[in-house]
């Protein structure tokens, strides 16, 4: 299936080479309305799914910004929907194959550091994995990547710091820490997030970890952010809702799409 897919997209997209490939989380779509020069729909695609969640338009992208070629996920499939943690993860390896050497991974997240505030961006240094999945298990594929990848450096930290350098170019007040990724699909209970804070994670969400651990194996280099969309159950005592994600991301993405650009312009 994954050299059907990816066939499939290079009649497409023919010559077309992208070499960073950015996963469009909840709310930050525009960045791929903005440069769109391809788009497939994910339900043309073998083995792709169709995203059902609100702010996920469901295609792939592909474009040249500042000088380099792109591929955008304008929607993520998440193992929440149902989805099978491999069909998750499976665009990661098709970009792969494609070309792709470096991703950027973004999502829109809860707040669990007191001190974050909706809107805000936060670059994600690490991750802790509590979805009680992992896409590795199962048969190695050898010729993509190995059996026992180290994880000691998920998040390229050279990368960490050009986002870090590129947001104080740019006047953005950046947060950075670490991302609890959990299964979904409800929200986390107070206890949950007085849990994830426990263990060391400042931001917490349903998705992310799974690609991030496909593209380490797979051998490429990881950028990862937040867009902190709402304060997590119990930090504020304001009741978490999906619209408050879209508008807090509709707030942020204006910076977000600065940072990005900014950031692939020095890649």
């Amino acid at each position: 299936m994954l050299n059907s897919a990816v066939d499939f997209i290079k009649t497409k997209i023919g010559e077309f080479k992208p070499e960073i490939g950015i996963i469009l989380g909840s709310g930050l779509g525009e960045l791929a309305d903005e440069y769109c020069e391809i788009s497939i729909p994910y339900s043309e695609i073998p083995g792709f799914e169709v995203s059902t969640v609100a702010g996920h338009k469901g295609r792939l992208v592909f474009a040249e910004i500042n000088g380099k070629k792109i591929v955008m996920m304008q929607g993520r499939f998440h193992f929440y929907e149902g989805h099978p943690i491999k069909k998750v993860v499976f665009p990661v390896k098709v970009m792969k194959k494609l070309g792709v050497e470096t991703l950027f991974i973004t999502n829109a997240s809860g707040g669990v550091n007191p001190n974050f505030k909706p809107s805000d961006l936060m670059v994600i240094t690490d991750h802790i994995n509590c979805m009680g999945v992992n896409p590795l298990v199962g048969a190695n594929d050898d010729s993509m990547g190995e059996r026992f990848p180290d994880m000691s450096e998920v998040y390229n930290a050279d990368y960490v710091e050009l986002v870090r350098k590129t947001g104080e170019k740019l006047g953005i007040d950046l947060q950075e820490g670490v991302y609890m990724a959990l299964p979904g699909a409800s929200y986390e209970t107070p206890a949950e997030v007085r849990m994830a804070r426990i263990l060391g994670a400042d931001a917490i969400g349903m998705s992310t970890v799974p690609e991030a651990i496909v593209a380490v194996w797979a051998g490429m280099k990881v950028i990862g952010i937040s867009c902190i969309c709402n304060s997590a159950a119990g930090v504020s005592g304001v009741v978490v809702s999906h619209n408050d994600v879209i508008k807090a991301a509709n707030v942020a993405k204006e910076k977000f799409k600065s940072l990005v650009k900014e950031v692939i312009k020095k890649i």
